[in-house]
């Protein structure tokens, strides 16, 4: 990270997990990105699981995103190659525009880690009515790589040279 100033702004964070087989109860990767936020002062709005079921997914991001007090929105699940893995079909066509950069970066991060298992990793991130969408992998794993190494910054006001988070207050301008 680069030099920060001196202003923190606090966003609120809905999460939402994307698992056939996970509970809120067992779900560790939500629960680690809960921790995150709260430990790095912003709010968690909500968190919620989801089957990998396309139009619930949609439904879910769809809701949060409409919302004005949601400032931000991290899905992690679904978003393998695999049987029902379709976050980032349910999620891209809500985007006003994508964060091409995100995908990039989560996959040269992960290499360090994971190798070339990597371009497996469908994660994305954009732009939706003002509100930050970033989709993770499900693992415990790269939920702490995006957040830790690339989320956790750009939702931070003071990170210098610039931040998603500066863009905040015009993003709904019109």
């Amino acid at each position: 990270m680069g030099e920060k100033s001196d202003t923190f702004l606090s966003l609120s964070i809905a999460v939402l997990t994307v698992s056939d087989s996970r509970t809120l109860e067992t779900d560790d990767s939500g629960a680690l990105l809960a921790e995150r936020i709260a430990g790095s002062g912003h709010k968690l709005h909500e968190r919620l699981l989801e089957p990998d079921h396309r139009y619930r997914i949609r439904a879910v991001v769809s809701q949060w995103i409409a919302d004005e007090d949601v400032d931000a929105v991290i899905t992690t699940g679904g978003t393998g190659l695999t049987g029902r893995d379709g976050t980032p079909e349910a999620v891209e066509p809500l985007l006003d525009k994508q964060i091409e950069g995100f995908g990039e970066m989560f996959r040269v991060l992960s290499y360090e880690d994971i190798g070339t298992s990597t371009l497996q990793s469908r994660c994305l991130a954009g732009l939706a009515n003002g509100t930050f969408v970033f989709c993770l992998p499900g693992s415990r794993n790269a939920v702490a790589t995006g957040w830790d190494k690339l989320i956790e910054a750009q939702l931070d006001t003071r990170t210098r040279p610039c931040n998603l988070a500066e863009l905040k207050p015009r993003l709904r301008e019109t």
